[in-house]
């Protein structure tokens, strides 16, 4: 069991190490809410930017779903004729500077969810550690965006924002201790901005008044079909129905993905793999006959390497409900008016 690995199970399961771990949760929330003070005094100052910047951010580590959210919120947005554009720290890539992401960048270069949104949308889309530069530089090299969305970026205060989406997945808020006691990146608002809050579970997990959104596999397409953007068909993925298939998956929770394909008539083998896994080297064996992958992962594997392995990738459909639809509309009618 990894680092990571352990201290997810402290965090589910209580005992000595989540213990310990409580005093560097009390420290924690403390240089927080000093920092977000500091911001609200004035000592530090928050930036200004010519459009209206949206948040998509969690409280609580690891995928609870913002980058389908983000896509999510791209489609609605192309769909009223506005232009957006995203913006990102791109984590786990080389370097931190700031880089415009386009169809021929590296996932090792922009980082693995910045090329997605931009494969999956088309949207422009920038990366940096500073988001304020990089949200600088896209608005730059497209002048005529109409509004940022930041991919993550809550506890980013520099960066103004004008609307926060919070996304909660299953586990809600935790065990409820700030990290490393818990998963929790704050434990309430910093700060006084409309907030929208959307489930990504079948039912609301927190106290948070909230929407609900749906998730369910869209289906497969080959590898090199999903790279000349041909879109994934349900009836491939039911192809595969009734025989054992390896499905890897790189990504904060496997068990997601591989359950979800479960649920789908698979029998699958799960290979989970570190979030953000870069497949500098392959990690299945070599005479793998069929292999099922996300999207997420598909963005950091050259056909040409795969040899003799037939790779399928699987495609997920997120689509907030009605109620979140209508409640973003009103939303960004105030910010745009």
């Amino acid at each position: 069991m990894s680092a990571a690995e352990r201290l997810q199970r402290a965090w589910r399961e209580g005992g000595p190490l989540a213990q310990a771990l409580r005093p560097l949760g009390g420290l924690y929330g403390v240089l927080s809410a000093l920092r977000a003070a500091l911001y609200r005094w004035g000592w530090l100052k928050t930036e200004a930017l010519p459009v209206p910047v949206v948040v998509v951010g969690n409280w609580i580590v690891g995928g609870a779903g913002k980058t389908p959210t983000t896509l999510a919120l791209l489609r609605l947005l192309q769909a009223r004729g506005i232009r957006a554009g995203v913006i990102s720290r791109g984590y786990g890539r080389k370097d931190d500077g700031i880089r415009l992401v386009t169809r021929d960048s590296n996932a090792r270069e922009v980082g693995d969810e910045p090329l997605l949104i931009h494969l999956r949308s088309g949207a422009s889309v920038a990366v940096g550690r500073d988001r304020v530069a990089a949200a600088r530089a896209l608005l730059a090299a497209h002048p005529g965006l109409q509004l940022l969305i930041s991919d993550d970026g809550l506890q980013h205060w520099r960066l103004p924002r004008q609307l926060s989406v919070l996304v909660f997945d299953e586990r809600g808020l935790g065990n409820g201790r700030l990290l490393p006691a818990g998963p929790l990146r704050q434990r309430r608002p910093l700060s006084a901005e409309p907030a929208l809050v959307l489930y990504n579970a079948t039912m609301p997990s927190t106290p948070l008044a909230g929407h609900l959104a749906r998730r369910e596999l869209a289906g497969a397409v080959e590898l090199a079909a999903w790279w000349r953007g041909e879109p994934a068909d349900p009836a491939a993925l039911r192809a595969l129905q009734g025989r054992p298939v390896l499905a890897a998956a790189g990504m904060a929770q496997p068990e997601r993905f591989f359950g979800m394909l479960r649920a789908q008539g698979l029998q699958v083998q799960g290979l989970a793999l570190p979030d953000h896994f870069d497949f500098a080297a392959l990690p299945w064996p070599a005479d793998t006959p069929e292999l099922l992958i996300t999207e997420k992962d598909a963005v950091k594997l050259d056909p040409a390497r795969l040899g003799s392995t037939r790779a399928w990738v699987v495609a997920l459909d997120f689509r907030p409900d009605e109620s979140f639809e209508r409640a973003w509309q009103r939303e960004l009618d105030a910010l745009l008016s």
